[in-house]
């Protein structure tokens, strides 16, 4: 419910549905296409690649548990990423807070690429702390959106996520909190040329 690949769709759908009317131009009828496409370049088609990963040999399991395992997958969603954050910038229908935090988002998900290929950080960690980064940026920016209901929402997930990741053993407590702060301040660092 809350893997690394659906937090894109669920930021989106924050940005889409709660974000006032005047920050975003785009017309409400076509906003579930956008959150749709959103869907399908950042979790339909990762989650694809990897299951083929799996079939083929080069994946022990969809969880890729191990650091060796983690490179290739996570290069291949971090362009899918880009790739849709640059079709954002292309288009001028859409608004810029599209590109922006696709971008970042993107950013992230190289991060944890780099990061990988010495270390098991948690990318499940850098997706909670990037989501509730941009959430603050989102709200310093449109301060008339009111996002700190789902601030506060974010916050208790982010203590949900990590803590499961750690009860799962999959990560050491290091892991779990560099995640969680690579995530958060690279949004915040990110949001610095727009402030």
């Amino acid at each position: 419910m809350f893997h690394p690949l659906l937090l894109p769709t669920y930021l989106f759908a924050i940005i889409l549905y709660y974000m006032p009317s005047s920050t975003l131009t785009l017309p409400m009828s076509v906003r579930w296409i956008v959150l749709a496409m959103i869907f399908f370049t950042t979790f339909i088609i990762p989650t694809a690649a990897a299951f083929f990963m799996v079939r083929l040999g080069y994946l022990d399991s969809m969880e890729m548990d191990k650091r060796e395992q983690r490179g290739f997958p996570l290069l291949f969603t971090g362009i899918c990423y880009a790739a849709t954050s640059y079709l954002f910038y292309r288009e001028p229908v859409y608004d810029a807070i599209f590109y922006f935090v696709m971008g970042i988002i993107a950013a992230a998900i190289f991060l944890a690429f780099a990061i990988s290929q010495f270390w098991k950080i948690s990318a499940h960690s850098i997706g909670a702390g990037g989501v509730l980064g941009l959430l603050v940026v989102l709200q310093k920016l449109a301060p008339e959106a009111m996002l700190i209901y789902p601030i506060i929402v974010a916050v208790f997930l982010s203590g949900a996520i990590m803590s499961a990741r750690l009860a799962l053993q999959a990560h050491t407590p290091e892991e779990v909190y560099a995640g969680f702060g690579c995530g958060f301040l690279l949004a915040l660092g990110a949001s610095l040329a727009l402030w």
